[in-house]
């Protein structure tokens, strides 16, 4: 994108975040819901395309750009980034990296629009960080293929009108090359959403278990055609590594938030009849916290920009996934410490994004998941003993 038009989009996102979601996300909070008027401005701002290609009616940003637009609506809760986030990630690249023309024609048009929300479906109960043993089957039966099995946590799932769907289709292959993805429509028989989760934070995201019983779609279903059969694992190992850079960036605009919040407060609040922004430990706090944005930052951009030349997508962006989120998890708690008491109550800011950090160091990888890939990638067969 032009440098000034991408400047306009930064600014006019910026004041969408701060002017109209920071002011509503205590009720977004309690109410567990994204109000009407906020998913319909995100959908004319172009915000459930932007990472998909200008073809197809997206904004066509590249990583780099990206990073710098979720720190932006990192600064806010995590649920406004969630309403759109597959859309952009790890749902949408899964036609980005494997769909055929024809799919990418029929459905990257109105995923971009924010017509159609789509699903990732690839986690399963005991198949999560690592999702070579998922036991979802699909096999053929005539000229369609039959879906059975479960998938836990899926992110939009009560509202989402499509799922990219991760089976096994041939049960006697390696565990990572047995593997391919459908394009499951919501309504289709057989495919069953459960309630919606009740969790620790990111209300107003919601995510729920899905369940395949004897869902039947036909050939055309298939991500990538006969190409993409048994091909499903790589295509969501590609759509995962942009998903880290994508929720690093998330978690250093939480910190720049928190990092504000604890600033704010240190300067108005008084203790013993001094400010205690005069008191050394808790200067101490803030400057730890500043130091930890600051390299997350840089940290992201960089990951970011290799991405994008394609000279890193596997250690880059784990390497940043797991600072970033391990990072804005320490500031979060930090923001609290400075608040004290207040810090932990309800309706206050810190204490709902304390809340809200504690998943960035589990999904799209747990952080312990991020330390075997990068040890893994470096020590090469010494780490296999």
């Amino acid at each position: 994108m032009d440098a000034a038009d991408f400047s306009a989009v930064l600014s006019e996102v910026r004041r969408f975040v701060r002017e109209r979601v920071v002011p509503v996300e205590a009720e977004i909070d309690e109410k567990d819901e994204m109000p009407a008027e906020i998913r319909e401005a995100a959908k004319k701002m172009g915000l459930f395309g932007f990472a998909l290609p200008e073809e197809y009616g997206g904004l066509g940003l590249s990583m780099y750009e990206e990073a710098q637009l979720m720190f932006e609506l990192g600064y806010t809760t995590p649920s406004l980034r969630s309403m759109f986030g597959t859309n952009n990630g790890i749902a949408g690249h899964v036609l980005m990296v494997g769909g055929t023309e024809e799919q990418k024609a029929e459905w990257l048009p109105r995923i971009a629009s924010g017509d159609v929300l789509a699903s990732f479906a690839l986690t399963e109960a005991e198949a999560g960080s690592d999702p070579s043993t998922l036991t979802t089957r699909a096999h053929l039966d005539g000229e369609d293929w039959v879906i059975n099995g479960a998938k836990r946590y899926i992110t939009n799932a009560p509202l989402a009108d499509v799922f990219m769907v991760f089976a096994r289709t041939d049960p006697d292959a390696p565990r990572t090359r047995g593997i391919s993805t459908f394009l499951v429509p919501a309504g289709t028989p057989g495919l069953t959403v459960a309630p919606k989760d009740h969790k620790m934070g990111q209300f107003g995201a919601w995510t729920a278990d899905v369940y395949f019983d004897d869902v039947r779609v036909p050939a055309s279903a298939l991500v990538g055609g006969e190409a993409g059969l048994n091909r499903g694992f790589g295509t969501a190992m590609g759509c995962i590594a942009h998903g880290r850079v994508h929720i690093s960036s998330l978690c250093v605009g939480m910190a720049e938030r928190l990092v504000d919040e604890s600033v704010e407060y240190a300067r108005t609040r008084r203790q013993s009849g001094k400010l205690i922004g005069s008191f050394q430990l808790v200067q101490g706090l803030i400057a730890d916290s500043m130091t930890d944005y600051y390299a997350g930052r840089a940290t992201v951009l960089e990951a970011a920009r290799a991405f994008d030349a394609g000279t890193d997508t596997k250690i880059g962006p784990s390497c940043t996934k797991y600072f970033a989120s391990e990072m804005v998890w320490r500031v979060a708690d930090r923001a609290v410490q400075v608040h004290g008491g207040a810090g932990y109550m309800r309706g206050v800011a810190v204490e709902r994004f304390y809340r809200d950090a504690r998943l960035f160091r589990i999904y799209e990888g747990t952080s312990q998941i991020q330390q075997v890939i990068i040890a893994k990638a470096l020590l090469g067969e010494a780490a296999r003993g």
